[in-house]
């Protein structure tokens, strides 16, 4: 290969490059920190693996226990809240997240959940039992 045909290729590749989705174009994601509906808390999602997950990253509402009193396992009732899984293995599906699940510390209880991104950007977690499903939307804190 001659020089100009170096140069060309070279060219050639960095405009492929520069044309190329970056990570600013990439699809919305639900990782970061989100506000509970009810304001109580900032949960903080990232990656755990291949799957997706939650922990309370902030307690916002003076009046919440600073432990998981309600936890269905003794053990687990003197933890902090903060640092509390919430979420727990969701997998991207499109704009959704689905097969998770989602524990309610207020009542101690675990849901199957699914996540989906709405269109305005916020973020609406659904917890079921059997076929009853209750949905709240989260937001990006500002």
């Amino acid at each position: 290969m001659n020089a100009h045909n170096r140069f060309t290729a070279s060219l050639t590749v960095a405009v492929l490059l520069a044309l190329a989705p970056s990570a600013a174009w990439a699809a919305p994601s639900v990782i970061g920190k989100w506000l509970t509906d009810d304001g109580a808390a900032i949960i903080g999602i990232s990656r755990c693996g291949k799957k997706v997950c939650g922990v309370i990253d902030r307690v916002l509402d003076p009046a919440a226990p600073k432990n998981d009193i309600n936890n269905p396992d003794a053990r687990l009732r003197t933890e902090p809240l903060a640092g509390t899984y919430v979420l727990r293995d969701f997998v991207q599906s499109g704009s959704k997240w689905e097969n998770g699940s989602v524990y309610d510390p207020k009542t101690g209880n675990t849901y199957r959940s699914k996540m989906e991104l709405l269109d305005n950007g916020d973020l609406k977690v659904t917890g079921c039992v059997l076929f009853v499903c209750r949905s709240r939307v989260w937001t990006r804190p500002d």
